[in-house]
């Protein structure tokens, strides 16, 4: 990774400090891109800095102790003379990804590039107006790279990442030779005598070179818009997650830890029972909502910066299971004859404590009844039981100070929750039958083995068939750090 310029266009943010250590998302330029290259299976990670090369290769070190870095001398000749200091490290590797350190990448974005079976480039053949302006452009031809230019007219760019190998040295001394340190001359000049593959980005995913203010605002949107995910349902999407990743992208600089905001939010939730429980129904109503918005930062907080765990998602889990069900505690209070203080406090706590400890215990028994994540079109009920919109109708029915109602939808959405995992339960428990039994079937005559023709081969892996009829029956996403168990209220 190249991460030895200045950036005097960004010295306004910088000020005077390298590009590569400002923060995206709460990481360092130079960190993320440490991390996408892992992300994308490289095996050793080589950091070339110059301009701060102590603070530099210190941020770089951040993903990992065993990161590699290596001062180039000459760094300000152009991008390929720092290149060229790392050819002492490179050596004998068959080949290496090259990534230029002021390029932020979707997490996935380097996949495609990584798995080319020679030298390429990944590059962007629907670039818009600006990027295209101010990119290395590309001229392709049979899906070869056949010349790399600021002035050429064809409308792909090219990314700033590279697959490429040793010849790339001998074509920078050529290069070189002819007064061009650029790394878009030396490509090129390894073009001449290595077919060069361009890589399309992949259609779900984006790149931005940051060299602007304006690049980094867009850097920010896009990652932040890059923090939901695909199996959200309806309300997450079009109302939790617009509030929750700016809330995420904010905070981010303070590297504050995703159990933190997990705690916080539980908080939030016990808060909004406890209004409940003493019939202040508006308080309550928002803070229901509240909870909802907010359990999505500690999600978006592990993403956005690498800091995804088990026990952080088993954390959010039994929290979130804690919050559901001290939520309808609270509802059932709010409905009682004027419950005291204590006797409310009581009733929360038990709840609080209890319900996540018979969850936990359950979880594992009962995962028979999970439903598979799904990013598709779901039917009402499955809809209506997703925990995102029990809670907004919990929220809107409290607003209205209906308790009885705001009780009986919640536990009607979690008893269709229960109700629609039966199928799914018969159907696992159906193909485990199969499995067990299916290398008897070798000893039936093959007209016991169905209707197929004789010789016909035997039926597939009944999972086929059964994980067909998953799809076909209706899923549910996963929370944010975990599956809606069946503990969820």
């Amino acid at each position: 990774m190249l991460a030895a310029g200045r950036s005097e266009r960004l010295s306004g943010i910088t000020k005077g400090s390298s590009k590569a250590l400002l923060p995206l998302g709460g990481v360092p330029l130079v960190e993320r891109a440490v991390r996408t290259l892992r992300d994308a299976g490289a095996e050793r990670v080589v950091v070339v800095v110059g301009y701060q090369s102590a603070e530099v290769g210190n941020a770089a070190r951040l993903a990992g102790s065993d990161v590699e870095v290596v001062e180039a001398p000459g760094w300000e000749a152009g991008n390929a003379a720092s290149l060229a200091a790392a050819e002492r490290l490179l050596a004998g590797e068959p080949s290496f990804l090259l990534l230029c350190g002021d390029h932020a990448f979707s997490r996935n974005a380097l996949v495609p590039l990584a798995e080319a079976p020679g030298p390429a480039v990944l590059i962007d053949d629907h670039p818009t107006h600006d990027a295209w302006e101010e990119g290395t452009r590309v001229t392709v031809e049979d899906d070869r790279i056949t010349a790399f230019g600021k002035a050429l007219p064809d409308p792909a760019i090219d990314c700033g990442a590279f697959r490429l190998d040793g010849r790339v040295f001998d074509a920078y001394r050529a290069a070189a030779a002819a007064g061009d340190h650029s790394l878009a001359g030396a490509v090129t000049a390894m073009g001449r005598v290595a077919p060069i593959r361009a890589v399309p980005l992949p259609s779900e995913s984006w790149w931005q070179d940051i060299d602007t203010p304006d690049d980094l605002r867009l850097a920010k949107q896009r990652l932040r818009l890059s923090l939901g995910k695909p199996t959200d349902g309806p309300v997450s999407r079009y109302l939790n997650r617009p509030i929750s990743t700016r809330i995420t992208m904010a905070l981010s600089p303070a590297r504050i830890p995703p159990a933190a905001f997990s705690l916080f939010t539980a908080v939030v939730g016990l808060w909004a029972a406890w209004s409940l429980s003493a019939s202040r129904a508006v308080v309550g109503g928002i803070f229901v909502q509240l909870a909802s918005i907010l359990d999505g930062v500690d999600g978006e907080t592990a993403r956005l910066q690498w800091r995804t765990s088990e026990r952080g998602a088993l954390l959010d889990d039994l929290l979130d299971r804690m919050v559901d069900a001290v939520i309808v505690a609270g509802l059932a209070l709010w409905l009682w004859d004027d419950p005291s203080r204590g006797f409310r406090t009581t009733v929360l706590l038990i709840t609080a404590i209890a319900w996540p400890i018979i969850h936990l215990l359950v979880k594992k028994p009962f995962q028979v009844f999970e439903v598979p994540p799904s990013a598709g079109r779901r039917p009402l009920l499955v809809t209506l039981g997703m925990r995102d919109v029990r809670l907004l109708i919990v929220t809107g029915l409290c607003l209205v100070d209906r308790p009885w109602i705001a009780l009986g939808a919640g536990l009607l959405a979690y008893v269709g929750s229960v109700l629609r995992r039966i199928p799914f339960m018969l159907m696992r428990v159906g193909r485990g039958i199969a499995e067990r039994f299916r290398p008897l079937a070798v000893l039936l005559p093959r007209s016991m083995r169905g209707n197929a023709p004789a010789g016909a081969a035997l039926p597939d892996d009944p999972r086929d068939a059964a994980d067909r009829d998953l799809r076909v029956v209706g899923q549910e996403p996963e929370q944010e750090h975990g599956g809606d168990g069946l503990g969820a209220s």
